[in-house]
């Protein structure tokens, strides 16, 4: 899906968001209006597409839908809601809206006959496992299968025809009227695949760049998100390795998830995953974190994994909300307003993220390799044609400096941090990373990587960027230059000692980069040393030179 990879999303709970009674009190309100007021703030975040919650008519938080076919009446109407479309359509801004199919509200219309004409109702058939001997905790007169035991959401027939012919053609108006991009479907994890099949070749046929995405919070992703049911799918899986990894200082948590899923012969290199670090279901990342400066981190790694990114309406600020006994969900999905936007560092850095993910290829098609993993500093690699980018973070309170081999290229510029650069030396670089900070590098054979000006939406652009600042050491013709990462041959270490190379190992643990040597002559040891320190220049007599200098091939 083009447009998707193309994407960074922002996700609204559209009720929440607008402050409208928690019972719907019938009254005509026309509160998501207001959507068209953030299009400035979305243009400066370089966000391009917005996942709406429910909209449509129901009687407490949207997914107890009561009509398909209108907006709920706390929010506006459909006149109102199409014209919140086509200015979102007109600022370059892609809609997508939750499908909830799965059950309805006891509001529905058609159980409504139900409930009043019993076996007489023409759409007994249109509900799962009606038991007109039994009875319901509403005193019903007969007894339904209510979504996980929630008896307020009444489980449809999705194998019935004409149940399939309501849901399609409100797909049908929506796509028309409103001129949707998507769909998010939700509980797809535990909806009849069938159904989910016919959907897509439904909507396909309207429009082949429509989007379907599932949600699923456990299980095989491949079994919802595959060529034949839907387009993606939540990840659930690296939701939780992303907050729980920086919580625990734990790298190696999320680092595996995601070599699990998109490394070499990972099981979702297929599936362009929908990521985010929290959303209405979850409490929010700013009240999940332990410490706080840990939350930009969180961020990166959701932009610069692979899949698409999304923010969840004011956690780009850092809004706090954790589910309670008495409020349940309500505390994740405040009311928010234009003025309640915090310009503060969290923000400016999702806004820079989102640039310099829509900047860069690598990015957004990009391979996934893990290339150093420690508990507190990771570093990874996006690979997408000739293009190759580096993302490195560090969660600890201090600066740290680390090594890698690039394969390649001489340069590595930092697009996140003013265009910093680092000369890579015989194909290794040894770079820092700010303490609790990002780097995304860019490896070039010398050449700066273009500006981030943002594709089509606003001019976000990062702070003005200075002359590049060379923080490797300085080529000097008097003196010996670091050897080739991995030239085999004899070597003098600055305090005089040989040693012959024997190989590169890579660390099982941390796929950190090992040069192995034996010592010449003397007991011959073999020793094993981080390649970030045997290719590295120290200081000696005032001069800079390398620890292990290549005295013969």
């Amino acid at each position: 899906m083009y447009w998707v990879n193309e994407s960074v999303f922002y996700h609204i709970y559209p009720l929440g968001f607008c402050g409208a009674p928690r019972i719907n009190d019938g009254k005509q309100e026309y509160r998501l209006d207001k959507v068209v007021d953030f299009i400035p703030h979305l243009k400066e975040m370089n966000v391009n597409a917005i996942y709406f919650g429910p909209v449509f008519m129901s009687t407490t938080h949207g997914y107890d839908t009561n009509d398909y076919y209108h907006i709920d009446n706390r929010l506006g109407d459909n006149e109102s809601f199409a014209r919140i479309c086509d200015t979102l359509h007109e600022n370059g801004i892609k809609v997508v809206l939750d499908g909830v199919f799965n059950h309805v509200g006891r509001g529905f219309w058609a159980f409504n006959d139900v409930r009043e004409k019993k076996q007489g109702s023409p759409y007994c058939s249109w509900f799962q496992r009606i038991d007109f001997g039994g009875n319901s905790g509403y005193n019903d007169g007969f007894w339904y299968e209510g979504w996980e035991g929630n008896y307020d959401l009444v489980k449809l027939n999705l194998r019935h025809p004409d149940v399939k012919k309501h849901i399609f053609d409100a797909v049908k108006m929506w796509i028309e009227k409103f001129k949707i991009d998507g769909l998010r479907l939700d509980v797809a994890y535990c909806m009849d695949l069938d159904f989910l099949k016919e959907l897509k070749h439904f909507v396909k046929g309207i429009d082949p760049q429509f989007w379907l995405m599932g949600e699923i919070v456990h299980g095989d992703y491949n079994r919802i998100a595959n060529p034949d049911v839907l387009d993606s799918c939540t990840n659930y899986e690296c939701y939780k390795g992303i907050y729980s990894s920086h919580n625990d200082h734990n790298y190696f948590e999320i680092a595996h998830s995601l070599n699990r899923q998109f490394g070499n012969g990972g099981i979702y290199r297929n599936v362009y995953s929908y990521n985010f670090v929290d959303n209405h279901d979850v409490n929010r990342i700013g009240s999940t974190i332990k410490e706080f400066d840990n939350i930009k981190n969180c961020f990166s790694t959701v932009y610069f994994m692979p899949g698409v990114p999304s923010v969840y309406y004011g956690s780009e600020w850092g809004i706090q909300g954790q589910k309670n006994n008495v409020d349940h969900d309500y505390p994740l999905r405040p009311c928010i307003n234009v003025e309640d936007i915090v310009d503060n560092d969290l923000y400016r850095h999702v806004c820079k993220l989102g640039a310099v993910r829509r900047t860069f290829k690598a990015l957004k098609y990009g391979s996934f390799d893990n290339v150093v993993i420690r508990n507190e500093q990771l570093i990874f690699k996006r690979q997408f044609e000739e293009e190759t980018i580096y993302i490195a973070l560090n969660l600890t309170g201090n600066d740290f400096n680390i090594g890698f081999n690039t394969n390649g290229g001489s340069r590595l510029y930092d697009v996140m941090n003013g265009y910093q650069v680092y000369d890579v030396n015989g194909n290794y670089a040894n770079i820092d990373i700010p303490a609790h900070g990002t780097r995304v590098l860019v490896l070039t054979n010398g050449d700066r990587p273009q500006d981030l000006i943002s594709d089509g939406i606003g001019n976000t652009t990062p702070a003005a960027k200075p002359e590049p600042r060379v923080v490797s050491e300085p080529e000097h013709k008097e003196e010996p230059q670091l050897p080739e990462f991995g030239t085999p041959g004899k070597y003098r270490h600055f305090k005089g000692g040989e040693y012959e190379f024997i190989c590169i190992a890579k660390n099982s643990e941390t796929m950190e980069d090992l040069v192995i040597y034996q010592e010449i002559g003397g007991e011959r040891h073999i020793w094993a040393r981080p390649a970030s320190m045997f290719y590295q220049f120290v200081e000696k007599d005032g001069k800079m030179v390398p620890r292990f200098e290549l005295i013969q091939e």
